[in-house]
């Protein structure tokens, strides 16, 4: 009888196809969540680490998650920071969240001052100019390259709103697009409120003696240090663990089954060809080793194929929605072991069976 590892394969190519789609399919699951996970988490930790704001000062309530920002602050706030000792300046800001603008996700846009915010986060233009009418914004070159947009280009924010883009800049810092405070004001109808305000210290060592002095003046606030403030995705949603461990189980039970129902589907199949390979004298470990080395290629096919779609996936779908996927090689290990595990426990049943079949009776079935 020919090799039952590779013939098997080649002689049943439908069957071989969907087993190999189903450890794919775990695998693939696996690398897009956590890529997403680890890509979100990573592009907002880069461009918070680009803001050079030591504190955040703000109402008690604001800034509770990712889309929690209302603006309930008065703008006079700031004033009164700049007359604490140690401030070297205080930024209002306004932090809108809206839907995605490709109907996907969310973006969050800033109403700033911008020719001040620019001078605290040290950002430049690298084309156009500031905004300074209502209806215009800046985005920075990320959303530029990625959106395919540049200065006289229109997005359509707060719903269908126009708004013209007048300048690129850079670095990334905070959200991707912003406008001028006044402009975001008039969208909300929030006249002389933020939700935030930006406080740069003279020395930022002395960080934590500044907030205690800034508490004392202005006491009922809220103070935070912006490097806790922009933490990553899966600090900001403490549940996101628990669903990629749960979908990491799911993905090993599901390549588990598929390898099973393959390799089960094969000792039926071919319960006379394994009769007369013991009739021939075959070990129980050789029968056992020839059915494992058949799972096991065809959960290392499986793998390649999930990590090919896997990358594919994760190239479109940024291309399409702007969604950052990043890869990392500990996931990928976790992946690998999911779907090669997977098909090694999944065929221990099935090749048990087939090395526990009598000679007799496997000869005699039809």
């Amino acid at each position: 009888m020919d090799n039952l590892v590779t013939a098997n394969i080649r002689q049943r190519p439908i069957r071989s196809l969907v087993s190999i789609a189903g450890v794919a399919l775990g695998v693939a699951l696996v690398m897009l969540f956590t890529g997403l996970s680890s890509g979100m988490s990573n592009d907002l930790q880069r461009r918070s680490s680009n803001l050079r704001a030591e504190i955040m000062f703000t109402r008690k309530g604001s800034m509770e998650g990712l889309t929690g920002s209302p603006a309930n602050l008065n703008t006079k706030y700031a004033e009164e920071l700049r007359k604490v000792e140690g401030v070297e300046s205080a930024i209002p800001v306004i932090l809108y969240v809206s839907p995605g603008s490709r109907g996907f996700g969310f973006q969050q846009i800033e109403g700033v001052d911008w020719n001040d915010f620019a001078a605290m986060n040290h950002m430049t233009l690298s084309s156009g100019r500031e905004p300074v009418a209502n209806d215009e914004v800046v985005i920075d070159e990320t959303k530029a390259q990625t959106d395919k947009l540049q200065v006289g280009a229109v997005l359509k924010l707060f719903g269908e709103k126009p708004y013209r883009v007048v300048g690129v800049y850079s670095p990334e810092a905070g959200s991707r697009v912003k406008m001028s405070l006044t402009a975001m004001q008039d969208a909300l109808q929030a006249v002389d409120k933020c939700t935030y305000v930006l406080v740069k210290a003279k020395n930022s060592a002395e960080q934590e003696a500044l907030a205690k002095r800034i508490d004392a003046a202005l006491p009922g606030n809220k103070i935070q240090y912006t490097r806790d403030v922009f933490t990553s995705v899966e600090k900001k949603i403490p549940a996101l663990k628990t669903f990629l461990r749960v979908l990491v189980g799911l993905s090993a039970v599901v390549s588990t089954l598929v390898i099973m129902l393959a390799m089960y589907t094969t000792i039926t199949e071919r319960t006379r060809e394994i009769g007369i390979l013991k009739a021939l004298g075959a070990s129980k470990w050789y029968i056992i080793s020839e059915i494992e080395k058949e799972a096991l290629l065809i959960s290392f096919l499986g793998l390649i194929a999930g990590f090919v779609v896997s990358w594919g996936a994760g190239f479109l779908i940024h291309k399409a929605y702007g969604l950052i996927f990043e890869f990392g090689w500990s996931w990928m290990l976790v992946a690998a072991a999911i779907g090669l595990l997977g098909g090694l426990v999944g065929a221990i049943y099935p090749a048990l069976r087939a090395a526990n079949l009598d000679p007799v009776m496997a000869l005699s079935y039809d």
